[in-house]
C-alpha cells in the first residue's frame, strides 16, 4: 500500500480554555458499575498467547532494532516532541470540541480506516480497520461476556481520522504515538526522550517540575495530554453521550499512555477512580499490542456483531 506523507506546521496561539469534565450523576455511576465487572476478578486470565515478535520479526515496540519502519518511527516521535506543548494541546482541545467537522455513525468511521496507516507503529504497517478487528476479536474470545470490552477495543482507535482532510488533515505527530502529560517535566521514559529538549516548555520553569501546574492525586480528568486520537475520540464519545462504563471511557482516553502504564511515570497524578479503572486498561494493553498481525480479520463476516454493539453504546449518528 502506497504511503503518502503529509509535511506542513501548525501555528500555535495562545489562548485559555477550561477542561471540561464528565457530568457523573451517582444514578449514572451505580449504572456503570453494574455494567463493569470487576477487574480484580478477571486480571489473572491468561488465555491470550502473546507471540514474540511482531509482523516484521521484530520484538515489539523495540524503537531501535534496525528495519524499514525506524526511520520513519523516529522522525514521528522526533517531530512530536518538539512540537507538543501546552499552548498547542489547548488550542487543539479548543478547536476540536466544536465536533463540527462530520456527522457519521461509528461503523461508517471504522470504514474511513482504510485509508489510515500509523507512522507511529514499530510493529504494522496495515490499514488501521484490520488492527482495530484483530483487538477485538482477540478480547472477544478470552472475555465474551464483556462486550463493553469488545467495543472499546474496536473504537479506541477511531480518533486517528484526524490525518483525513476532512478532519482537518493533522500531520501524524499530532495524531499518533505514544502520549504524555504537558504542562509538566517530561518523565525520561517517554519514549526517544531526547528529542524534548527542543520543545519551548523543556525549559519553561512553570511546565518542567515533576507536577508542574498540576497538584499530586488531582485526577487524571484534570491533566493535559499531548494531542492526538486518544482524547479527540474520548470527546466524541463522551459529547454525544455513550453509555459505555467508565473504564471503557479511561481505556479510550489513555490506552497510548504508555509511559503510565508500561512504565508507572506520573502515577502521582492519579486519584482513586484512575487506579481503578487503570486495571481494565491494563487488561486491554496486552490485546491492543500482541493482537497486530498480518493474518486478517473477515470484515463483513464480523460486521453485523459490531454494528449490534454499537446500537447498544452508541446513537445512529454522531458528531464528529
Amino acid at each position: 500500500m502506497a504511503r503518502r506523507r503529509r509535511t506542513g506546521t501548525i501555528a500555535v496561539l495562545k489562548m485559555t480554555i477550561c477542561i471540561e469534565s464528565p457530568e457523573l450523576t451517582a444514578a449514572t455511576l451505580g449504572d456503570e458499575k453494574k455494567m463493569q465487572t470487576d477487574a480484580d476478578k478477571l486480571a489473572s486470565k491468561e488465555e491470550f498467547a502473546v507471540p514474540e515478535n511482531n509482523a516484521f520479526g521484530k520484538s515489539f515496540r523495540d524503537y531501535e532494532a534496525d528495519g524499514e519502519r525506524k526511520d520513519i518511527v523516529e522522525q514521528h516521535y522526533k517531530l512530536s516532541h518538539i512540537n507538543q506543548t501546552y499552548d498547542f494541546v489547548k488550542r487543539m482541545r479548543e478547536e476540536y470540541k466544536k465536533l463540527d467537522k462530520a456527522e457519521m455513525g461509528i461503523w461508517e468511521c471504522c470504514e474511513l480506516h482504510n485509508e489510515v496507516v500509523d507512522d507511529s507503529d514499530p510493529d504494522l504497517d496495515e490499514p488501521q480497520i484490520q488492527h482495530l478487528l484483530q483487538s477485538a476479536e482477540a478480547i472477544r474470545k478470552d472475555y465474551p461476556e464483556e462486550d463493553w470490552l469488545h467495543l472499546t477495543a474496536l473504537i479506541h482507535d477511531l480518533g486517528k481520522i484526524l490525518v483525513l482532510p476532512k478532519f482537518g488533515g493533522l500531520p501524524q505527530w499530532a495524531v499518533v504515538g505514544d502520549t504524555f502529560p504537558v504542562g509538566c517535566a517530561f518523565d525520561d521514559s517517554n519514549v526517544h526522550h531526547k528529542y524534548f529538549k527542543e520543545n519551548p516548555d523543556f525549559n519553561n520553569p512553570n511546565y518542567n517540575t515533576k507536577n508542574g501546574v498540576y497538584s499530586e492525586g488531582c485526577g487524571l480528568d484534570n491533566v493535559l495530554m499531548s494531542w492526538g486520537h486518544d482524547d479527540y475520540m474520548y470527546m466524541v464519545a463522551k459529547e454525544n453521550g455513550t453509555t459505555l462504563p467508565s473504564a471503557g471511557s479511561f481505556i479510550i482516553r489513555y490506552h497510548s499512555f504508555y509511559p503510565l502504564h508500561k512504565h508507572g511515570a506520573y502515577t502521582q497524578l492519579m486519584n482513586e477512580e484512575d487506579k481503578e479503572n487503570m486495571k481494565w486498561l491494563k487488561i486491554f494493553n496486552k490485546y491492543d499490542l500482541y493482537s497486530k498481525s498480518k493474518v486478517l480479520v473477515d470484515v463483513e463476516e464480523v460486521k453485523p456483531y459490531y454494528e449490534s454493539l454499537i446500537a447498544k453504546y452508541f446513537p445512529a449518528k454522531l458528531n464528529w
